[in-house]
């Protein structure tokens, strides 16, 4: 039996995760986001808690927002903050008395699909996750990639390829960058578009309702919002050449999607023949991050 825990901003969950896929148990608690002990002790709790259930004892997988450290395995990058310069892995693995594997939420999310999910039979996977933010994680041969600085598949922060001088300099990004993917491909930056063209100031999914509605700029937003997403996949098609891409968050129940990327994303790939990576739709939904999580311990 595999424990994973999905650390998130306002709630912590926590599967056990049978070989078979199965999920007997599920569990969550708020997460005191302000109080670094008591996030480890809530975890800590909910593991003896499952545990408990089960009648048995389990390997902890936990996906996080930010990362460990290489140097220090201190925390970074966390948008739950307390967290940040703390040493997360091994103040659980002393309270917990066993090892225990650690990973980014995205990672996760990737690891997922791929292991069960929407990339089950193929050999290498880039899953997105697409909502106020932009996150996402390689997976080869149903193992994640971390790369040496475990920033692999930091897709988000990278700068819209192919810009059109109206797409120069780009929106300012947290990370200190201007025109990061994620100002531009995130739920977030989809509205903000829509908004600075000329739209009222909603939701992207309030944007979406505005297309099946048949509002031009909504259209004309959204037809860009695909152009800007093949560009985007169309690098790691040149540079990884999955052949699965799954997107989730917000954004991955947008239809469109998965018919009109592929039709755009072949003009910009290096390759004279259409790209054989196919676009799908998460089949674990909101539960791919733990589910990921329970996967970094494999079979």
């Amino acid at each position: 039996m595999r424990i994973g825990i999905d650390l998130g901003g306002t709630k912590i969950e926590g599967i056990a995760l049978e070989d078979n896929g199965q999920i007997p148990i599920r569990e969550r608690v708020p997460t005191p986001s302000h109080d670094y002990n008591e996030i480890v002790n809530s975890i800590a709790g909910l593991v003896q808690s499952i545990e408990q259930q089960y009648g048995d004892t389990g390997t902890v997988g936990i996906g996080i927002p930010g990362s460990a450290s290489v140097k220090t395995g201190l925390i970074r990058n966390a948008n739950t903050v307390c967290l940040i310069g703390n040493d997360l892995q091994g103040d659980l693995e002393t309270l917990l008395k066993r090892p225990i594997r650690m990973a980014n939420d995205a990672d996760c999310f990737a690891l997922s699909e791929a292991s069960d999910g929407a990339g089950t039979n193929s050999n290498s996977v880039f899953g997105v996750i697409i909502g106020t933010g932009c996150g996402s994680g390689i997976v080869i041969n149903k193992q994640l990639v971390e790369g040496a600085n475990r920033i692999a598949g930091e897709w988000g922060h990278n700068p819209l390829p192919w810009p059109r001088d109206t797409e120069r300099p780009g929106a300012a990004c947290y990370c200190g960058q201007l025109g990061c993917l994620e100002t531009w491909l995130s739920g977030t930056g989809f509205a903000r578009t829509y908004h600075e063209t000329g739209g009222s100031k909603i939701s992207a999914k309030e944007v979406m309702q505005r297309v099946s509605q048949g509002e031009q700029l909504a259209i004309d937003m959204l037809d860009q919002y695909i152009d800007r997403m093949a560009r985007s996949l169309a690098v790691i098609i040149n540079i990884i050449d999955p052949a699965t891409i799954v997107l989730g968050g917000g954004m991955s129940h947008v239809s469109q999607l998965y018919t009109e990327v592929p039709k755009h994303w072949d003009k910009y790939i290096f390759s004279p023949e259409p790209a054989a990576t196919e676009l799908k739709p998460p089949v674990h939904g909101d539960s791919g991050g733990v589910r990921g999580a329970a996967w970094l311990w494999p079979l």
